[in-house]
């Protein structure tokens, strides 16, 4: 039955409408913000999955081009696989629904969220996750927690909610929150060095306008909502929980206390074989197998519980560190000669290389998407091999987890990058990570910081990232102990990973993964305290301690771009006809030549001399050609009146024989030739045409 509901979110109409479309879905709902359109559904399998212990959740964010009245480009003219930004709006609606699942259970459960129309002003992640909280909350799928999400700006010091496209082009602050009634569960940003104070404000006021979308969204459950299907539990039997505690518990607990990660690996699969043996001994066999996944995480749970004990109870971290302290750091830069720039950075057992090029402006990355953004002239990729934790695995392409890895670096150093107008180069970082033990992400903003200064980029600032954790009793958020610069085990078995990234200034990005309902706001504020002051910490004690400020030039191998300004209608004169000017420049000096509507040139090239010449071409070429100046020309063609000589690129004037000398010329074969060089005046312009005159006997001495 088609029902149709509606509120004001943000000062805009908020229209949800059910029991129109997608009949066959578990839970579907159309939501309706603006002229932005969103369809999302829900569905789960009929049977778990057996022999896992996560949750099988896929969510899944699907851009269609129609959505903005575009058709694809290229040859097959449809959509292909999802667009990064596409990746990225899926694990924003992914991270904060999926810790609000019960803990046991397995079926396959997917949320589809498809864009079908979207207004500039009016992006649509945030219906995509509203959408996604009702169609779950409205199905029969076991999830029963009210949860909503917003974007919040801050335009001239001003907080502002679901800003429009002019605000958030003006806006210092990129923020997305999604929430409870009672809590934050998930936080992303990018921001332009905001203070933690204005950081922390933003999130409340975002919270406050997300707990009136949650008793719009009860209020929608209470009419239409399904009854809730009742599911397999995959909850560990509490005798087998009690078997491997009682005769592993205190073995864990040893294994897990070292500081190296392979040595810990080692011994936790020693007490995992031993228990294992145990069992198999109590039990036999065939029992063992017959129940081989329920004990695996019987083991992972026993494990947990010892790392967990560990920090809440005795205050100890498996590696003896103290719950601020930071583990052991190294930051290197210049490594390659023939690289633009390159940082290595270390922590601890996480270690991430990253390599920086240089290109013209012409190596922007370009889009064809739903937003308002057709180009890019700063990337940041992330890489994160088999290797780096020990494994052995065919290398593939970039998965979620390294697009949104590799976006986080990209937030987080973006607000320091210099103009256009100040370095008219295109970057591209690659962090390639080397070695991994926990935030390997905060460790490539804190490489390509090094790798931005060792190019000779003029970044605005220094930009350092850390992460912090979460241990609570029971998932009591009240009762917790917070840890700074969480490795890789406490990450696995911990809380929270609430990473923030800024400079001295300020943050320039969030990201926040949690496992627990949600943060109260006494976390988010000392979790604040904490990175800012790692942050400044790993800068002065490490960064800038091996490179202090951006180097004075860049590196020998980097291209050398020069800016021109001319009059965009002389754009044409540069290029010619069918582009037979400017790439009979570029095949004479081997520079690369971009020019922008607005007449702004960017010529780049690797050979100082060459490019020079590139650039007095193109300066010659617009020139407007100027009455009584002199110039060296060259004879282009004879004529039986006088001769044409080229003073510019393709600016010709008659020289008549009556003007080439003070002596009367009868021929002027007799004293010109083609390809001569001649000393000329410019002595009449056309007003109506621009044709132009010359004289070479005014130049001539008596």
């Amino acid at each position: 039955m088609y029902k149709k509901f509606e509120m004001e979110f943000a000062g805009r109409p908020l229209i949800i409408e059910t029991g129109k479309m997608a009949g066959l879905a578990n839970g579907s709902c159309l939501v309706r913000y603006g002229d932005t359109a969103v369809l999302v559904n829900v569905t789960m399998s009929k049977e778990p999955k057996e022999g896992i212990d996560f949750l099988p959740l896929s969510v899944d964010y699907e851009e269609r081009l129609y959505a903005v009245g575009k058709i694809p480009g290229g040859y097959v003219k449809r959509e292909g696989k999802p667009s990064t930004k596409a990746v990225l709006v899926s694990r924003v609606i992914d991270r904060p629904i999926r810790p609000l699942f019960p803990k046991d259970y397995r079926n396959d459960t997917c949320i589809n969220a498809l864009a079908l129309a979207v207004e500039p002003d009016i992006l649509p992640e945030v219906p995509a996750a509203i959408g996604a909280s009702i169609a779950l909350n409205i199905s029969d799928i076991p999830f029963d927690k009210l949860v909503g999400s917003i974007k919040v700006g801050l335009v001239d010091g001003n907080i502002i909610l679901n800003p429009n496209l002019e605000q958030r082009e003006k806006s210092d602050l990129d923020l997305t929150v999604s929430a409870t009634p009672e809590k934050v569960c998930m936080i992303e940003a990018g921001a332009k060095e905001v203070p933690d104070e204005l950081m922390l404000e933003a999130i409340k006021r975002g919270h406050e306008e997300i707990k009136k979308l949650c008793k719009f969204i009860q209020g929608i459950k209470d009419e239409i909502g399904k009854k809730k299907v009742e599911y397999k539990s995959f909850a560990i039997p509490g005798e087998l929980a009690k078997f491997v505690d009682d005769i592993a518990g205190k073995k864990y607990t040893e294994a897990v206390q070292t500081k190296d990660k392979t040595v810990r690996d080692e011994q936790v699969t020693s007490v995992d074989e031993f228990v294992k043996e145990e069992y198999i001994k109590k039990y036999g066999e065939e029992e063992y197998e017959n129940n081989k996944s329920m004990i695996s995480e019987a083991m992972y749970k026993a494990e947990k519980k010892a790392v967990r004990n560990l920090v809440i109870n005795e205050g100890k971290r498996v590696d003896g560190r103290g719950l601020d302290e930071i583990r052991p750091l190294s930051a290197e830069v210049g490594l390659f000669n023939r690289v633009h720039g390159s940082g290595l950075f270390s922590r601890g057992q996480t270690q991430v290389l990253s390599m920086l090029t240089l290109g013209s402006i012409s190596d922007e990355q370009t889009f064809d998407g739903l937003d308002e953004e057709v180009s890019k002239r700063y990337m940041h990729h992330y890489n994160m091999p088999s290797y780096s934790v020990g494994e052995a695995r065919p290398a593939r392409g970039p998965g979620r987890r390294e697009i949104g890895h590799g976006a986080l670096a990209e937030r987080a150093l973006e607000p320091v990058i210099p103009s256009k107008a100040d370095f008219p180069y295109t970057i591209r970082i690659v962090s390639e990570v080397l070695s991994s033990n926990g935030s390997t992400s905060q460790g490539s903003i804190c490489g390509s910081t090094l790798a931005l200064m060792d190019a000779g980029v003029p970044i605005k600032a220094p930009v350092a990232g850390i992460s912090t954790g979460l241990f609570t009793k029971n998932g009591d958020t009240s009762d917790y102990i917070m840890v700074t610069d969480i490795q890789g085990i406490e990450d696995f078995f911990g809380d929270m990973d609430f990473k923030v990234a800024g400079t001295k200034k300020g943050i320039t990005a969030i990201q926040v993964d949690i496992k627990v309902d949600g943060l109260t706001y006494d976390i988010i504020k000392e979790a604040f305290e904490r990175t800012n002051k790692a942050r400044n910490y790993i800068l002065d004690e490490v960064m800038l301690k091996a490179i202090d400020k951006p180097r004075a030039s860049l590196p020998k191998y980097a291209p050398k771009i020069e800016t021109l300004k001319i009059n965009p209608d002389k754009i044409r004169d540069v290029i010619g006809t069918g582009g037979k000017t400017i790439n009979k420049i570029i095949e004479e000096t081997g520079v690369k030549i971009d020019i922008e509507d607005d007449g702004t040139v960017f010529v780049a090239g690797v050979e100082q001399e060459k490019l020079d010449k590139a650039v007095r071409i193109i300066d010659e070429l617009t020139k407007d050609v100027e009455l009584n100046q002199v110039y060296m020309g060259k004879v282009t063609k004879i004529l039986q009146f006088g001769a044409l000589v080229e003073i510019l690129p393709g600016k010709e004037g008659l020289l008549h024989i009556s003007k080439i000398s003070n002596k009367k010329v009868k021929n002027v074969e007799d004293v010109l030739n083609v390809g001569d060089d001649i000393l000329v005046k410019v002595v009449e312009i056309g007003k109506e045409d621009g044709k132009f005159s010359l004289t070479a006997k005014d130049l001539m001495k008596v």
